[in-house]
């Protein structure tokens, strides 16, 4: 069937390709498994993704800068795939926009769990602010679009969100001033019940404070409620 969602798969383990590919496939994704970024590439140029796995540890080109170049230039969901005990490149991979992370070794039924959860946010995201009901945000010299899901500055310029940043800044700028905890964050843009050792939300909001220029010690866009979570503390501005 042509309307399977197609998963790009990339790993240099051909055990692990096609061990992962035949799992995807018996629960009705397309799949495509290659070994490395040039394939990758060759791969996206030719068909329609609707999500990339990306293993972390490549030869050549690694999966940081993989995952760097796909987010200057797509919104295409990423979940990148990482040795235990990496927790460092781990939070970079988050910093530079991949949506999610599973660590080796992993339960296939975990990352099939993980890939929906994303896939659903991405298709519906039914508590994300949606163009019906808002087009757009304008906020401290920003505007975000929620139509073409934009982020322009106060001269126009386009700033590259990824997937998972775009839902974060709709999602906090739609909450009309209200506080929303690392929970509630996490199930709204991960599908999921939040890890009390997860700290992906932050790190996100890290993200979004550096792209507008909030500076992280004395944050005015992007507030930190201590104990409690997060808060949009400038005026929003809705069309």
């Amino acid at each position: 069937m042509t309307d399977r969602p197609h998963l790009l798969i990339v790993d240099d383990d051909r055990e692990i390709r096609g061990l992962l590919a035949q799992y995807l496939e018996k629960h009705d994704f397309r799949t495509t498994a290659v070994a490395d970024g040039k394939e990758m590439r060759r791969m996206l140029e030719r068909s329609h993704v609707d999500l990339v796995v990306l293993d972390l540890m490549l030869p050549g080109e690694d999966g940081l800068s993989l995952c760097r170049e796909l987010r200057s230039r797509s919104q295409i969901p990423v979940i990148m795939l990482t040795a235990r005990g990496e927790d460092v490149d781990r939070i970079i991979g988050l910093e530079i926009g991949a949506d999610d992370y599973v660590a080796k070794p992993f339960n296939p039924r975990e990352l099939l769990g993980r890939i929906k959860a994303i896939l659903r946010r991405s298709a519906h995201a039914p508590r994300d602010p949606s163009p019906a009901s808002v087009r757009g945000f304008t906020f401290n010299g920003w505007r975000l679009d929620t139509v073409t899901r934009a982020l322009k500055d106060a001269a126009g310029k386009e700033v590259a969100l990824s997937g998972a940043e775009y839902r974060l800044l709709a999602v906090l700028l739609g909450a009309n001033n209200r506080v929303l905890t690392r929970a509630q964050l996490t199930e709204l843009l991960r599908g999921r019940d939040a890890d009390p050792f997860d700290r992906s939300i932050d790190v996100r909001v890290s993200r979004l404070r550096q792209i507008l220029g909030d500076d992280a010690r004395v944050p005015q866009i992007i507030k930190t409620v201590y104990g409690e979570g997060y808060v949009v503390g400038v005026l929003v501005v809705t069309d």
